[in-house]
């Protein structure tokens, strides 16, 4: 496993304890899981691992299993050192062609474009005879390639093409490999710190800096994304404010910037009641925020499986570590993809509130796709539901910043931080 951020860069391997079982199997809480985890750390160190930690991901159904692992080794260093042993290993090592990617054969999107905004119509719809202030409809883009794909190749060109935010690769249980780049931080701790990093209201970015800063304006002046940010704003505050001592939630989202998108953001920091309190404990107190599910949670997950034409497995879950300390960091699992031999599944989600318009909100997804479609190499028509084989791009070129508008056009941007500069 690797999971890469501004604080800290992990690389895993080998196995000395797994840990499967869900964090909510019965509707009763995660008391069960997090004695589990627990036990697990202990059983490690008692097989000799020396500081052990917790890897992997869990998924958006907190009923269905994880899959988080205790390494037998790893190594945990900052971005700077890792860019130092990388280039030295790229001296060391003979250079060769980057690889070509696979020609992609064909692209089918569950559901389809007319289905999904159905669904946003339908959502908006019960909106007005239920609680329901917001739903989170997300949809599967699945890709077949005319050859198996390597993980690590797409792994180093997401990487290249978007230098910040929260990298991860992981094996999972049934062979496939999870392999993203999100923009968001679910929680971080340290030393009885908390740090949370929510993200909701979406603009695509423009590959024109005055459009790009005329996009980004906009979207930090538009009611309708203001509302949908503060209701996640505040579940999140409903939550947290309990466990700390003191909790700082500023009153404005700022803007962040990936290559691919806008987000409106907000840096929450607070100090624990109880030190000894986890990453992990918090990480599932706080999942699922209404970022990924919508507000109530409880009332909108009901609606999103009723609409919802798939399971989303790890999507729009969480990834992350935590040590035996109870310091982690686990990141929402977005701009993400499920690879699997000649099969690849990506991901996009979107907000829906009562304002919502089903063209745009299928833009949307459309544009969170792009992330993942520029590290395997494709580009899609514009609506793409079913489609036949789709041109290549970036496919045929060197790994690197192919798709970066990012840094130039939102220069003139006031209110913005980097999706590394958290805390």
């Amino acid at each position: 496993m690797q999971f890469l951020s501004a604080h800290r860069c992990i690389r895993a391997e080998g196995v000395a304890e797994r840990i499967r079982l869900p964090v909510d199997a019965d509707g009763q809480g995660d008391a069960g899981f997090q004695r589990a985890v627990a036990e697990a750390l202990q059983h490690a160190r008692n097989r000799g691992v020396v500081k052990p930690i917790v890897v992997g991901a869990i998924p958006f159904d907190l009923s269905q299993p994880v899959y988080l692992t205790i390494p037998q080794r790893y190594e945990m260093s900052t971005r700077e050192t890792l860019a130092a042993l990388d280039a030295l290993d790229a001296q060391l090592t003979p250079s060769r062609p980057p690889a070509r990617m696979p020609a992609l054969l064909s692209a089918h999107s569950v559901p389809e474009a007319a289905r999904f905004k159905q669904a946003v119509q339908q959502v908006v719809a019960n909106f007005q005879f239920s609680d329901i202030r917001k739903a989170v409809l997300s949809r599967m883009l699945e890709l077949e390639l005319a050859a198996p794909v390597d993980a690590a190749q797409i792994f180093a060109r997401l990487m290249a093409q978007n230098s910040s935010g929260y990298h991860f690769r992981l094996p999972l249980a049934d062979g496939a490999e999870l392999v993203g780049a999100s923009p968001e931080l679910l929680v971080r701790t340290e030393g009885g710190r908390l740090y949370s990093n929510p993200l909701a209201g979406s603009a695509k970015r423009q590959g024109n800096a005055e459009l790009d800063f005329q996009v980004s304006n906009a979207l930090l002046q538009s009611g309708k994304d203001g509302y949908e940010h503060s209701l996640v704003i505040q579940d999140i505050e409903r939550v947290l404010a309990p466990l700390c001592r003191t909790l700082d939630v500023p009153p404005q989202p700022a803007l962040l910037s990936t290559a691919a998108m806008w987000h409106l953001s907000t840096r929450i920091e607070g100090e624990l009641a109880d030190p000894a309190m986890t990453a992990l404990q918090l990480a599932c107190r706080l999942h699922p925020t209404p970022a990924v599910c919508g507000y109530p949670t409880r009332l909108a997950r009901k609606l999103i499986e009723l609409v919802e034409p798939f399971e989303r497995g790890m999507f729009s879950g969480m990834v992350g570590w935590c040590d035996g300390e109870g310091n982690g960091e686990w990141a929402v699992t977005i701009r993400c993809g499920r690879i699997q031999g000649k099969r690849i599944q990506l991901f996009a989600g979107a907000g829906i509130v009562a304002d919502s318009c089903p063209e745009s909100e299928w833009a949307e997804t459309q544009a969170k796709l792009q992330t993942m479609l520029n590290a395997v190499g494709v580009a899609l028509p514009a609506g793409t539901g079913n489609t036949a084989a789709a041109a290549n791009t970036a496919a045929n070129t060197a790994a690197g910043p192919a798709a970066a508008q990012d840094g130039k056009a939102g220069a003139n941007a006031v209110q913005t931080q980097r999706s590394e500069e958290l805390a």
